[in-house]
């Protein structure tokens, strides 16, 4: 017998809730993860096999194709890989310094181009590399780094406040912002006109060992192919060790913990080194094509505005043999799971009355390569930005069993917190803050390429203790699958996982985005936040 479970009353009395079906989730995560689909890696015939399951079951659920009668949404990539044993070379000092791939520096090229060659830059050490009007913060005020390479320091300056959240400090203290993340450090460089990015190491404020980072060297790179002409993008970005950094400018007399001290303090000016970085080096390019898989749930009345429902579909493919000599990373957890989420609220909501608004679902390939296929979507709509509502994006579901609370990612930005805190109170959860807000775990899935962009996303996952179960079990759970699963060949689908509270989640979810797709509202970010104005901007053409 099928397990059904009723949402909560999201609809009229008369009509017949809609329920989540477990049995066919558990058909899809055991599908998607089994050692056919080999890892689910894009651009392989684990895709292939993928997008065809995901656009199958859409179909059968009565979803609509969700891209101009297609199924798909193409995403085209390039892969750059740049030659692992040309050194950085720097010049200035008492004596020339040779940076070596892996051991002192692990650089990428993101230019769809045959050589790198930058001869004698400038570097300047510029921070943290913050530009933040909005907090009273310029890291580059007063500075020209055209052509110049800058040394930036990872994480907040404030990152080392034991508290964190809004009034912890000007960048929310231990919780990091998108300003503390590597990826702004090389955007922001790029808007400055810099040549390269140079993101200083350290583990703690870094949250990982070098040895994560190091084993990218000589690995493709990939990005977005945008054409012969490609997009602006640095020379080289990446990571310098710490020591290597230290090295570096003590060449120039001067001391990288002094620097370190000074960059804390609003006001901080960049410094300049009297050094110089070149980099000569070749690029192996490819070009490759990878899939967005879209359906979507006509609205009513305005069926121009939708609600977004996101999970990705993709994973590493082979990896690693462990001690069996498996090979293929699965990846049931990452990222089946939220996969069959959403294929599951498209289940349930399709057998809801329709809403007025269109809800979209939408399973995004390359998450795991950094967020490329949710980034396409961002940068080529398929509905505008300015008229999608917001939504929820799934990522790693918890198959622990029931909990006494919700943790919302990246709390304290958007309006959409307090909707998912009522309809938690509702479910008797209360709200649980995240155990590590240094992870940065809101800036790290793919709803954050359209929160970039403006759209409110919430993201969200059972917090606090598991129902019935020891005190601290939740966590435990939980590390043990960081330690022993995550990315290993060992996460695979369990038929004695606990659903309760996927159930939960996924409930919550469905009565969310209902609620949104059936209502006249705009959600916004709230004061403060980075992403108002963006927001803001993109609304403003379509106000009523």
């Amino acid at each position: 017998m099928r397990t059904l479970i009723p949402l909560l009353a999201l609809l009229t009395a008369a009509a017949p809730p809609p329920q989540i079906d477990v049995e066919q989730m558990k058909r899809d995560i055991a599908t998607l993860a089994s050692d056919e689909f080999e890892g689910r890696a894009p651009a392989t015939a684990g895709e292939a096999k993928t997008i065809a399951y995901l656009a199958q079951r859409m179909a059968a659920i009565g979803l609509k194709p969700g891209n101009n009668g297609q199924w798909l949404q193409p995403v085209p990539l390039v892969a750059i890989t740049t030659d692992p044993a040309a050194p950085i070379r720097i010049a200035g000092g008492a004596a020339p310094l040779s940076l070596a791939m892996n051991s002192d520096v692990a650089v990428k090229s993101l230019r769809a181009q045959p050589r790198i060659a930058v001869d004698a830059s400038d570097i300047v050490f510029v921070g943290y590399g913050i530009v933040a009007p909005e907090r009273g913060w310029n890291d580059y005020a007063g500075l020209d780094v055209r052509g110049k390479t800058v040394l930036v320091l990872v994480n907040d300056p404030d990152w080392q406040t034991p508290a964190a959240g809004k009034d912890a400090g000007p960048f929310e203290g231990r919780a990091i912002t998108y300003y503390g993340r590597f990826t702004y450090k090389y955007e922001e460089a790029l808007r400055q006109g810099a040549a390269a990015a140079l993101v200083i190491h350290d583990e703690e404020p870094a949250g990982y060992p070098w040895g994560v980072i190091g084993t990218s060297v000589g690995r493709p790179a990939l990005d977005l192919d945008h054409g012969p002409n490609g997009a602006p993008a640095l020379h080289y970005e990446g990571w310098i060790t710490k020591a290597a950094a230290g090295r570096v400018l003590a060449a120039a007399g001067l001391d990288l913990k002094a620097l370190e001290a000074a960059a804390k303090i609003k006001g901080f000016r960049a410094v300049p080194t009297k050094l110089t970085a070149s980099l000569d080096a070749d690029n192996k390019v490819e070009r490759l094509l990878s899939h967005n898989v879209v359906g979507i749930l006509p609205g009513t009345k305005r069926p121009d505005e939708v609600v977004l429902f996101s999970g990705h579909w993709d994973h590493v493919g082979r990896c690693k043999a462990d001690a069996t000599g498996d090979d293929i990373c699965n990846g049931a957890l990452d990222n089946a799971s939220g996969t069959a989420g959403v294929l599951a609220l498209a289940g349930a909501l399709a057998k809801a009355p329709r809403t007025e608004r269109s809800m979209l679902f939408v399973s995004w390939t390359l998450e795991e390569a950094g967020l490329l296929g949710s980034r396409y979507y961002a940068e080529h709509p398929l509905f505008p930005l300015g008229k999608t509502v917001g939504g929820v994006n799934m990522d790693i579901l918890g198959f622990y069993g029931a909990h006494d609370g919700l943790t919302i990612a990246g709390a304290g930005r958007s309006e959409l917190e307090a909707m998912a805190a009522r309809l938690a109170a509702v479910q008797g959860r209360r709200l649980v803050p995240e155990a590590s807000p240094e992870k940065g775990r809101y800036f790290r899935s793919d709803h954050f390429s359209l929160a970039k962009l403006g759209v409110p996303m919430l993201m969200a996952i059972g917090g606090g203790e598991l129902i019935g179960k020891p005190k601290g079990a939740a966590a435990a759970a939980a590390n043990d699958y960081v330690d022993h699963r995550y990315h290993q060949p060992s996460d695979e689908y369990d038929p004695n996982w606990d659903w309760g509270g996927v159930v939960q989640d996924l409930t919550l979810f469905a009565e969310f985005g209902h609620e949104l797709a059936d209502g006249k509202d705009w959600p916004n970010w709230l004061p403060g936040s980075e992403f108002r104005s963006i927001r803001d901007q993109s609304r403003a053409g379509f106000k009523e």
